[in-house]
């Protein structure tokens, strides 16, 4: 069965990931999955949240926007609506535990990390992009904070990505685009890193339940996505591992 964008069932949209996207930041990146693009940001910022003060750990946390016009219809600025919709708060937090699961808050220091990502074009699987393009200006940061000195060991302990699976008409499907996503019998976001162990799975069945063997299949087509989602991050940043 071919997909309305002429994919296979079990492939990945064309990937594109273009580091050092912004000047100023430490570490950035233009990532692209088919029509979905994120900027993904990472700043360094000399202090800790209250609660770290005093305890020699450092933090990476994150933030999620859309762009008024990411959409098919235009999105109000949260900064309009005076508060972060309830979507976008669940998805930074998100993106926040993806990238501490991998990194060891004690190499940082007494600094935050903070990972601004936000979306110009989506098309499906925002969240996910904004995980896998992450981890690489993650990386870049880190990069910078040892050859200015500021750290002397690598926190970044591995690589972490995700993708989303899908069932649609029985059928189950890597990397949902938005028709297919908005349509889709059961949708689940997942979150692995390189060594294979996982991080967060979100699954929901939006008209038919789904049993544990689809689950299982469902797993197991997202773990041979994230292994190309990873695959192509050690390609744009040149490293075998970590």
């Amino acid at each position: 069965m071919l997909r309305n964008d002429g994919r296979k069932e079990s492939e990945l949209r064309p990937v594109k990931i273009s580091r050092h996207y912004i000047k100023h930041a430490e570490g950035s990146v233009m990532i692209e999955i088919g029509d979905t693009k994120v900027i993904c940001t990472a700043s360094v910022e000399e202090r800790v949240p209250q609660h770290l003060l005093n305890t020699n750990t450092g933090w990476v946390t994150a933030e999620y926007s859309m762009l008024p016009r990411s959409a098919q219809q235009r999105i109000q600025r949260d900064s309009t609506r005076g508060k972060i919709s309830g979507r976008s708060h669940e998805i930074q937090r998100l993106i926040g535990r993806s990238l501490r699961s991998v990194t060891d808050l004690s190499k940082i220091g007494q600094r935050t990390i903070w990972i601004d990502c936000d979306v110009i074009q989506a098309d499906g699987g925002t969240r996910t992009a904004a995980i896998t393009g992450s981890f690489i200006a993650l990386v870049d940061a880190v990069a910078t904070l040892m050859v200015n000195g500021k750290i002397h060991h690598n926190p970044v302990s591995d690589f972490v990505a995700a993708t989303s699976v899908g069932i649609m008409k029985g059928i189950k499907m890597l990397d949902l685009n938005y028709v297919e996503d908005s349509t889709a019998e059961v949708d689940m976001n997942v979150v692995m890193t390189g060594s294979g162990k996982f991080v967060e799975i979100q699954g929901t069945a939006e008209k038919v339940p789904f049993s544990k063997q689809e689950m299982d299949a469902l797993l197991e087509l997202a773990q041979d996505g994230i292994n190309d989602l990873i695959n192509i991050q050690k390609e744009v940043l040149q490293i075998d591992s970590l």
